[in-house]
């Protein structure tokens, strides 16, 4: 595994070492951001998001981007918000969220969460109910 070493954060301890892939940071950041209230998704682009819909499994990591040094991280994030909450609030408890969860979970410090608000998500619009009483469609 020494190809790992200078390109992953890792720590010594007398067992070995304990290696953090980005993706795992990835994933965290992932998590943490869907958690705050008022986030509707992450976007990974048109072709990311195509993807997911076609596959089985949800992406943890769309719309997520790391940087990840020996201590540092640096995370990049594009959101889907819900219409209606206010967007710099959402986007403040989400960079908390993010930095908070990463800190705790992997002892890196993070140096930037930088938010890309890059869509809405509206209410889908409710199906009118039919009525008994309704009138009975003109051609038959």
């Amino acid at each position: 595994m020494a190809h790992l070493e200078g390109s992953y954060p890792h720590e010594e301890t007398p067992l070995g070492k304990i290696v953090i892939a980005p993706e795992v940071v990835a994933t965290i950041a992932g998590i943490a951001a869907r958690e705050v209230e008022g986030v509707a998704d992450l976007s990974g682009g048109f072709v990311g998001d195509i993807t997911e819909r076609i596959g089985r499994r949800r992406n943890l990591t769309k719309g997520v981007q790391v940087e990840v040094g020996q201590e540092e991280a640096a995370v990049d994030l594009s959101l889907v918000v819900e219409y209606g909450y206010a967007l710099p609030q959402v986007a403040g408890q989400v960079q908390d969220a993010v930095r908070r969860a990463i800190e705790t979970m992997t002892g890196l410090r993070v140096v930037e969460v930088n938010v890309h608000i890059v869509d809405l998500r509206f209410p889908s619009p409710a199906r009118p109910q039919e009525d008994e009483e309704s009138e009975p469609p003109r051609v038959r």
